[in-house]
């Protein structure tokens, strides 16, 4: 089996889906790997690393689609790549999207009978933690998170006791306590912030003391935890309380770092422009949530804004910005996945296996996801 890497067309995505040590891997279990010149430049993987792994590098993107059985990506592959993959049933793809944002590549896929995957739909069993790139990217993100913040802020993080007087810590808020979130929390104790986070999951109350941050504990009379582990859409009584309650903790911090997302839903809005308009002067809001519609009522995606002296970033694919760890952890997660859909070199669809049955979004002409 043929596995193509192709380098990745999508704007600002500096990351790749396969780094040469895990081609290697790939390459030393009999398979073969083909990646596209340049591929992993961006993540500082060189042509040449693929090359003493074992893998073919320097490939035209036309020949890694055509040729690979297998072809693994970051982003979904765009409507110049769909043309390009190999048509009838032949071939397959694995990214990272959402079919509902998707739609027309979702349906030129499966005209060209194109199997794809994606690994955005993972169940969360046990089974597939060593493929979870949500997690894994969602880690880069909420660590980055931080640094964004620590850039912007006109104040140290520490507590400094100096000639010219004691400075105070910086006070963290982090809403959200999902794996970005308590990536964010622990970078943010580890330069000496003061930290609070909130969510709506009582169960993710020891796993935020553990990291040393206090936990703002609300009382919901409803289940807020849904399928998986995830938060689930509150109603609107207990939303309404909610903002209410994060609007007061929002007054005191320095920077607050919003991270709440629903699977398959609009993010929670947990920051409105009141409770903006509250804040101290100086304080930096970094909202992770932006590319699913944002958890602060006033980020706008790409773009810094500033309103009442409150600095709000709406950054977009964070990940993308640490490419090297970034590529390192996504091409170990998709090496699993690959493992699933990829045995005794042929592509096995096995509808039997709740992983694949659950990341297939197109096989055989048909749109399963939508």
């Amino acid at each position: 089996m043929k596995i193509g890497v192709p380098k990745e067309t999508a704007a600002n995505e500096r990351r790749v889906a396969l780094t040469p040590d895990v081609a290697g891997r790939l390459v030393k279990s009999g398979l073969t790997v083909l990646v596209e010149r340049g591929a992993g430049e961006a993540a500082s993987f060189g042509d040449e690393a693929y090359r003493a792994a074992g893998a073919t590098a320097g490939a035209t993107a036309a020949a890694v689609f055509a040729e690979g059985d297998v072809v693994l990506k970051v982003q979904p592959p765009s409507t110049e790549e769909v043309r390009l993959c190999r048509e009838g049933g032949g071939g397959a793809v694995v990214a990272v999207f959402q079919p509902s944002a998707e739609r027309e590549v979702v349906s030129q896929l499966a005209a060209r009978k194109v199997t794809a995957f994606s690994l955005a739909l993972l169940p969360r069993i046990t089974r597939a933690q060593p493929m979870d790139v949500l997690s894994s990217q969602a880690t880069v993100a909420g660590y980055k998170a931080v640094l964004l913040a620590a850039a912007a802020t006109g104040r140290f993080f520490p507590m400094l006791v100096t000639a010219a007087g004691t400075l105070p810590p910086a006070r963290v808020l982090v809403l959200g306590a999902g794996v970005a979130g308590l990536q964010a929390i622990a970078t943010a104790r580890r330069l000496g912030a003061v930290v609070s986070a909130f969510d709506v999951r009582p169960a993710v109350k020891e796993q935020v003391e553990s990291l040393g941050a206090k936990f703002l504990e609300m009382q919901i009379a409803e289940q807020a935890e849904g399928a998986g582990g995830y938060a689930k859409q509150l109603s609107e009584e207990t939303h309404r309380r909610e903002l209410a309650f994060i609007a007061q903790h929002a007054r005191d911090a320095d920077i607050v770092i919003t991270t709440a997302a629903i699977p398959g839903k609009r993010a929670p809005v947990l920051v409105t422009a009141e409770a903006v308009q509250g804040m101290k002067p100086g304080s930096v809001i970094v909202d992770l949530a932006v590319e699913t519609g944002g958890n602060c009522e006033l980020t706008e995606p790409g773009r810094e804004v500033t309103h009442n002296g409150v600095l709000v970033l709406g950054p977009l694919n964070v990940p993308s910005t640490l490419p090297y760890h970034a590529s390192q952890m996504y091409a170990r997660n998709i090496a699993s996945f690959l493992s699933y859909v990829a045995r005794d070199g042929k592509l096995v669809v096995d509808f039997d296996d709740e992983i694949i049955r659950d990341t297939c979004v197109t096989h055989a002409g048909e749109v399963r996801k939508t």
